[in-house]
């Protein structure tokens, strides 16, 4: 899985109106279900054994502590999948962008712009690459790609600027 996925832009939204660029973005996670599974039982097993020693020499209230260490990182890797369900869903047509940003509990918020009057910001430093990707569009301002990593938000940001130029340049459709 990679960490940004990018799709293929369909020839035509089904209204007539070509679609310039898709782009459904997920943040990357190298540990898919079953590693987990298999991170959490080695873990647990290590706690119980070193544990189960810590008991048999009389220190008894360290056999909680090892049970406590491995909730604690069973947590944090929920917490860690569940931020994972975050996505952006972004669409370039002729005359409109549509920025879709769904959080990790599901709630969504839809942001729409003209592609004539929206630009593409782009903040980089010059040691550390593209840090920041911006849609402005009449003092409004969407980030997007705010979880990929640099050269996957370089990636983004030269697919945007080029159905945003193709965009304010006009499509030609042809006559049948």
């Amino acid at each position: 899985m990679s960490a940004a996925k990018i799709a293929p832009p369909p020839i035509d939204a089904g209204d007539g109106e070509p679609t310039l660029y898709v782009a459904r973005l997920e943040p990357y996670r190298s540990l898919d279900e079953r590693g987990f599974l298999i991170v959490m039982l080695v873990v647990a097993a290590i706690s119980f054994v070193c544990g189960t020693t810590f008991l048999l020499m009389g220190a008894w209230p360290v056999f909680g502590v090892f049970g406590l260490d491995v909730l604690a990182i069973w947590w944090a890797f929920r917490m860690n999948f569940r931020s994972a369900r975050a996505r952006e869903e972004i669409t370039v047509t002729p005359s409109l962008i549509t920025v879709l940003k769904v959080d990790p509990a599901g709630r969504a918020a839809e942001a729409r712009m003209n592609p004539l009057w929206t630009r593409l910001d782009k903040e980089s430093i010059e040691d550390y690459g593209l840090q920041r990707l911006m849609l402005r569009s009449r003092g409004d301002g969407v980030e997007v790609g705010g979880f990929l990593h640099t050269a996957q938000r370089e990636e983004l940001a030269d697919g945007l600027g080029s159905a945003l130029s193709t965009a304010k340049r006009g499509v030609v459709r042809s006559a049948l």
